[in-house]
């Protein structure tokens, strides 16, 4: 099976442009999405890192608008194959979950109907989807199964999600992730749960399948070495914020935002075959809560390279070498 995304050779199948999303409290109006832009080409693997509170999966959930309340969008726009998908009705987004954009959530017991055999989970969402015969649907949900790796896939059709192993269990979601044939994967933390084993196992499986299908993933994830070993570029998020976007080969080796190098200075051997032993770094300071998020840019309490600008403007993102960055010391500094 072929998605179809419908998207030109010059046009990104999933772009998201200054992404704002805010959560109306008591304290103040808070900010977890504050401003982020990136996009995915059909067929790449973008990875989506930085520390817990980054902003990581509620952008992720902000992009098919699944915010839970009071959480809004509240600026930005999102469009899927060059339609902007974050203003549609809810009939029409709900034919693109699961249709053209399918998710992978942390947790299987999310996604998986506990009280329901899982092929006719599957089949169920293939019926939806595509709009297939009854015959047909349970046709592709084996095919599902198999797809993934399930053993002995026939007789696991009519088996329920406490029947499945934890990794078993995660493969069945990226099933049913994959059988609407979308465009687009969101891959929220999937093998956080999962041991070493399995966690390679899975990544591959969902780097081959989507792949093979030219279907493009948003992998939102906070381990640098699932970075390294699955992704094609990277987006580095800091306190709602993109810090840097780029290739992962560049990101890696020669990070240019002070946090990126941070993440890579307490990361052990996050490239690939590299064995060099070094002594591991650690960021100062911490991820700064919503209501105390500094001015200017968010990172300069803990940059050892901060400057009087970095506390009173946030910086603008320009190219560096193949990346983009957010970061005055990559930056024209205005003058006062």
């Amino acid at each position: 099976m072929t998605a179809h995304t419908g998207a030109t050779p010059a046009q990104s199948l999933l772009s998201v442009r200054d992404l704002i999303v805010e959560i109306p409290t008591r304290r103040g109006v808070l900010r977890p999405v504050d401003g982020v832009s990136f996009e995915i080409q059909a067929g790449e693997i973008l990875g989506v890192v930085g520390e817990s509170g980054a902003g990581k999966s509620i952008t992720g959930a902000a992009i098919i608008r699944l915010l839970e309340r009071p959480a809004r969008i509240a600026g930005g726009s999102v469009h899927l194959a060059g339609r902007r998908i974050d203003t549609l009705d809810s009939d029409s987004l709900r034919r693109v979950r699961g249709g053209q954009i399918g998710t992978v959530f942390q947790d299987p017991s999310t996604s998986l109907d506990p009280l329901q055999r899982i092929g006719d989970q599957l089949a169920e969402t293939a019926r939806l989807h595509l709009g297939v015969s009854r015959s047909n649907a349970r046709e592709r949900a084996l095919q599902a199964l198999i797809d993934v790796g399930i053993p002995g896939a026939a007789e696991r059709l009519d088996a329920y999600p406490h029947e499945f192993s934890g990794g078993m269990r995660q493969r069945v979601v990226i099933a049913l992730a994959l059988i609407g044939e979308p465009d687009l994967v969101i891959a929220d933390e999937p093998t956080t749960a999962l041991d070493v084993s399995v966690q390679a196992q899975v990544l591959g499986l969902l780097k081959n399948l989507c792949r093979e299908r030219g279907t493009g993933v948003m992998l939102i994830t906070h381990d640098m070495g699932v970075i390294a070993e699955t992704t094609d570029r990277v987006a580095v998020l800091y306190a709602g914020r993109v810090a840097e976007v780029g290739p992962t080969p560049a990101v890696l080796t020669d990070a240019a935002h002070p946090y990126t190098r941070g993440l890579m200075a307490s990361t052990p051997n996050p490239i690939p075959g590299d064995k060099h032993q070094r002594r591991l770094q650690q960021i100062p300071g911490s991820m700064p809560g919503l209501l105390s998020v500094p001015t200017g840019c968010a990172f300069h309490p803990r940059c050892e390279h901060t400057m009087a600008i970095c506390s009173q403007r946030r910086p603008p993102s320009v190219p560096v070498r193949s990346s983009d960055v957010g970061c005055w010391l990559h930056s024209e500094v205005p003058e006062t």
